[in-house]
């Protein structure tokens, strides 16, 4: 008997043998090397490592599937413009073990559920497509052309479009997100979730309403000439590392550096440049001048406090705030101070949870400096208010007049490759009326403009049975939700679901009655069609567009492009009613980039420009002090305390990653950095914390939360003593993604709040 979704959903609770070692002070260096190496020497052939070193984010090569950060404008290093999470992701991508039919057919869906996640990623490269039929316990080769009639035949056989959910990834291209969501709003739906509802998407609404656009407005030059940047509920040694190297250089030029973070996180303690051999025998670079140990949530309370001591000193001296930007281009200043002046500093202070002399050391870079960048991932993003939290930084610039000018401005920093340009290209459950019109005109069919489904919408919606059919463009859904188990429930109520993939992941063992996988080719490899070798494109964190083109030969003779993928899904749905020549986009990309620049704002010469080797920015109104907002300027904003009554005994817990991790693809059972070794089940508590319950080191624990009545419970974790703030504690997810709760999300735009949630810890007897 097949066991049930919510089974197959669980990551194996077994234990490895957890070593422990005193956390890592220095990052990068000769220990990045060696993971490299052997991550290249032991998944992927030489000769193709050697390749792709090469030509990986070079100028003209292929753009990293791993993380979104920029590429120098200039020179780029010849000994490899890559990092060790970049090597990583390449190793996964270009691995050089294949998943054929005989994996399927030794190994049902429930034998492979019970791999680890580890385990399932390094089985191999999709290889051709797969079908599991209902009642099926194992997949079994199905042709492209079936695969599409079966998924067309879905789709057409539901009552309304609005039964369908199409998610996205934030790998896919510029080109395959365009198709997708063409495709998507053309078949009669808005359902378009993906990633960026739940990492940045708090961010785009934050921005958007503050400074007019829901991006950030610096380039990585600005990075370099700042003269204080404050780096917030981030760990970029493992989620972004090349971004170590502009720290480093702003650090040559004079500039000072924040780290605000609830975890001492080692590439903000130093960074040891691997390319410069002089820092491999000397040592590395200090990084932050200042580390604020603030506690989970506390960030809003923190800048408060800063405001509130800058406010004083503008009245007492003058001078501190830029007067002249907040007269000329920014609104709702005077609501704003009246607002400020309610709370109280000492009040906030103690709610930051940092000591006053730690906070005179970061208060004082703050009024002595004027060109400011904050940078910020979702340690801000995901909390009940994480809108909150970023128009509160935005506060700071704006009184700083930090904003629009060199060497200063927002920079929330993307995780996957191309998340921000998917939503530039319409990726988006909630498109402005304006880009739907240009459909409208450019293909003569009306695009619904109903608020489609976001993640947590979108989950709901199919737990409830009101969606039917769920599509995933890349990712592994079910391993990046909250909520896990109503979520495998959710997925199991479909009548199909089904994955375009380079890998195996744990989606595709989370399904519906039935279920497809498509497998599609890697960023790495040659995209043959019938004009030749296809060039696609992918932005930035710092909405900058550039070329990708693969270099090695397909993993095998099987696989599609994402882009022909989407194609043919929408030729083998739509048929003869759709109103677009689906199959021409497929033999030339550039037919796709000549449509984009004819419906997307800011892609004119788009096939032209392409061609530069160090593509092309994006408009940028924040950049140029021109805010885009209903007011005409950028606006303050009036941002509560988050109000935080612990019950007895209770923690608030973050989910964060491994640095064996990229979002859900674990690449090994090590976090070097914070000296946790072969395992994954594991919670970091304050020591106090530890000896008020009584627990041991490495003690066995099963942790427990509980939401508007509703207990969930994720069992067999082993307790790490480590630096982090008294009552708050960090496990990794996905493992504990299960006691995220699904209406558990922040104001205004839906992001899991997985970064404060309230748990119990019991040992087990």
């Amino acid at each position: 008997m097949s066991s049930s979704p919510q089974d197959k959903a669980k990551t194996p609770e077994a234990f490895s043998s957890l070593k422990i070692k005193k956390p890592a002070t220095n990052s990068v260096g000769f220990s990045a090397i060696k993971a490299s190496i052997s991550q290249a020497s032991k998944y992927m052939n030489t000769a193709d490592a050697l390749k792709l070193s090469l030509k990986v984010n070079q100028k003209g090569g292929f753009d990293c599937p791993g993380c979104a950060w920029p590429d120098p404008d200039d020179e780029r290093s010849v000994l490899g413009e890559y990092c060790e999470n970049g090597m990583k992701a390449l190793a996964e991508e270009a691995q050089n073990k294949l998943i054929t039919a005989d994996f399927f057919a030794k190994y049902s869906v429930d034998e492979i559920s019970k791999f680890t996640d580890f385990e399932i990623g390094k089985s191999g490269r999709l290889s051709e497509p797969m079908f599991l039929a209902e009642g099926a316990t194992h997949y079994s080769p199905i042709s492209w052309e079936a695969a599409f009639a079966k998924l067309g035949q879905h789709l057409n056989d539901l009552d309304n479009p609005d039964e369908a959910v199409f998610y996205t990834s934030g790998r896919t291209t510029n080109e395959a997100a365009f198709l997708y969501q063409l495709f998507v709003r053309e078949f009669g739906t808005a359902n378009l979730p993906d990633c960026s509802n739940m990492c940045h998407e708090a961010s785009g609404s934050a921005l958007s309403e503050t400074v007019g656009i829901g991006k950030g407005s610096v380039t990585l030059d600005d990075l370099y000439k700042a003269e204080l940047i404050m780096v917030i509920g981030q760990n970029p040694a493992t989620n972004h590392p090349r971004m170590l190297t502009a720290l480093e250089k702003c650090k040559k030029n004079g500039g000072k550096i924040i780290a605000i973070n609830p975890l001492p996180e080692a590439g903000l303690i130093k960074f040891t440049d691997p390319q410069n051999p002089i820092k491999l025998l000397t040592g590395g670079t200090k990084i932050a001048d200042v580390f604020v140990p603030v506690t989970i949530n506390g960030d809003v309370s923190f800048m408060k406090a800063i405001l509130l001591k800058l406010l004083e000193k503008e009245e007492e001296q003058g001078n501190v705030f830029d007067q002249d930007f907040i007269n000329e281009h920014t609104h709702g200043y005077d609501t704003f101070i009246t607002d400020l002046k309610q709370y109280n500093f000492e009040d906030c202070l103690t709610a930051s949870g940092i000591t006053l002399a730690t906070f005179n050391q970061a208060f004082d870079l703050i009024l002595n400096n004027n060109k400011i960048i904050i940078c910020w991932a979702m340690g801000l993003t995901q909390h009940e208010n994480a809108v909150d939290n970023i128009r509160e930084l935005v506060n700071l610039l704006l009184l700083k007049g930090s904003i629009g000018k060199e060497g200063a401005g927002t920079c929330p920093v993307r995780g996957h490759s191309n998340v921000q340009g998917d939503r530039t290209v319409g990726i988006w459950e909630n498109a402005p009326q304006a880009f739907l019109d240009k459909i409208e005109a450019k293909y003569g069919f009306k695009p619904s403009n109903k608020h489609g489904y976001s993640v947590i919408d979108a989950i709901k919606g199919m737990y409830e049975k009101k969606a039917k059919v769920f599509v995933g463009m890349g990712g592994n859904f079910i391993s990046a939700v909250p909520d896990t188990l109503y979520a495998a429930e959710a997925l199991g109520n479909c009548n199909l679901t089904a994955h375009v993939s380079t890998k195996l992941n744990r989606s595709h063992l989370v399904t519906g009655k039935e279920a497809l996988i498509l497998p599609c080719l890697g960023r790495s490899e040659k995209d043959y069609q019938k004009t030749g070798v296809q060039v696609q494109s992918v932005e930035n964190s710092m909405g900058i567009v550039s070329s990708t083109k693969g270099i090695l030969e397909p993993c095998s003779d099987k696989l599609k492009s994402e882009v022909a993928v989407v194609c043919g899904i929408a030729y083998a749905t739509l048929k003869e009613r759709t109103k677009v020549e689906w199959l021409k986009y497929s033999a030339n990309y550039e037919l796709v980039r000549d449509d984009i620049q004819e419906v997307v704002d800011g892609f004119q010469d788009y096939n032209k420009r392409l061609k530069k080797p160090e593509g092309f920015y994006l408009p940028n109104g924040a950049r140029i002090r021109k805010f885009k907002t209903k007011t005409g300027k950028a606006n303050f904003s009036i941002n509560k305390l988050p109000s935080w009554k612990l019950k007895k005994d209770e923690l608030i817990m973050m989910t964060i990653r491994s640095h064996d991790q990229f979002n859900t693809t674990i690449y090994g059972m090590n976090d070097r950095y914070r000296g946790i070794f072969n395992e994954r089940r594991i919670i970091f508590m304050n020591r106090e914390d530890m000896r008020t319950r009584s627990l041991n080191e490495k003690q066995v624990v099963n942790l427990k939360s509980e939401f508007n009545g509703v207990v969930r419970l994720a069992d067999n974790f082993k307790v790490v003593g480590y630096d982090i703030p008294k009552n708050c504690c960090a496990t990794y997810f996905p493992e504990t993604n299960v006691l995220v709760p699904l209406d558990s999300f922040a104001h205004t735009c839906k992001t899991p709040a997985s970064k404060s949630i309230r748990i119990t810890v019991a040992a087990v007897d």
